[in-house]
């Protein structure tokens, strides 16, 4: 497929759902998770970084409304904070991110990245961050728990760098639209970076207009006939 063609479904995306404000960062007064539509500066602290890698973890198998009830119990303590959460004993930790699903394995896979950055930046994600793309993924691989899927999210959405997530909605929609069929990650990551101008903020909103057109049209029983690609799409011609 051709760049133009990928940028028409963007701009079709966008103009249905509008600008996402991917991550969303919870405010600490309301305990509401607030997007920053069109405000790509998010996160512009260690604290929201720290948040947001934590979302990256507990969003794995899961919808964001659990998470939220995660973080909001995170913040309660007083525990978006690196070194607290890397001394908090685990069964602790696992009562408050029991509505992700899978927290006891969510526990040791959080922990590991906690014991992974202080250990090689002090806790500093900002260290870690200044780092180059290729880098910062090959680390956040070595740690136990962190796959491509949740590497690409960390970096893209809590160090606002050029990498485009690949997730289940993305394979889903672009298989669907182009009968396309990549045997990896790797592959499907390669082709949107060969196609789409390096820009984290292109890549955050793509990715974002992905999951919300996944999660309410192009669900496994799409709702075609409200699908806004409905007229470049292969899946309605094979109906």
């Amino acid at each position: 497929m051709e760049k133009p063609k990928l940028m028409t479904i963007y701009r079709k995306l966008l103009k249905y759902y509008g600008h996402q404000g991917w991550w969303p960062i919870v405010n600490n007064k309301t305990l509401i998770s607030e997007h920053h539509p069109k405000n790509y500066s998010y996160p512009r602290t260690q604290e929201e970084r720290f948040e947001v890698c934590i979302g990256a973890i507990l969003t794995q198998n899961t919808a964001w409304k659990n998470v939220e009830i995660c973080i909001n119990n995170l913040i309660k303590n007083k525990l978006i904070d690196i070194k607290k959460i890397d001394k908090i004993d685990n069964n602790e930790l696992s009562k408050l991110i029991k509505s992700s699903g899978y927290y006891n394995q969510k526990t040791i896979k959080i922990k590991n990245f906690t014991d992974y950055v202080i250990k090689n930046y002090n806790g500093k994600l900002k260290k870690l961050s200044d780092k180059n793309i290729n880098e910062i993924r090959k680390e956040l691989l070595t740690i136990n728990g962190i796959g491509k899927e949740t590497a690409d999210s960390i970096i893209l959405y809590a160090f606002n760098k050029p990498i485009f997530v690949i997730d289940a909605y993305t394979k889903r929609i672009f298989e669907r639209l182009f009968d396309l069929k990549f045997k990896d990650y790797d592959e499907w990551q390669d082709y949107f970076h060969k196609n789409l101008e390096e820009d984290y903020r292109l890549f955050n909103e793509y990715h974002a207009l992905i999951v919300e057109h996944g999660k309410n049209i192009c669900k496994k029983k799409p709702l075609c006939n409200d699908c806004v690609l409905n007229e470049i799409c292969n899946h309605k011609l094979s109906q």
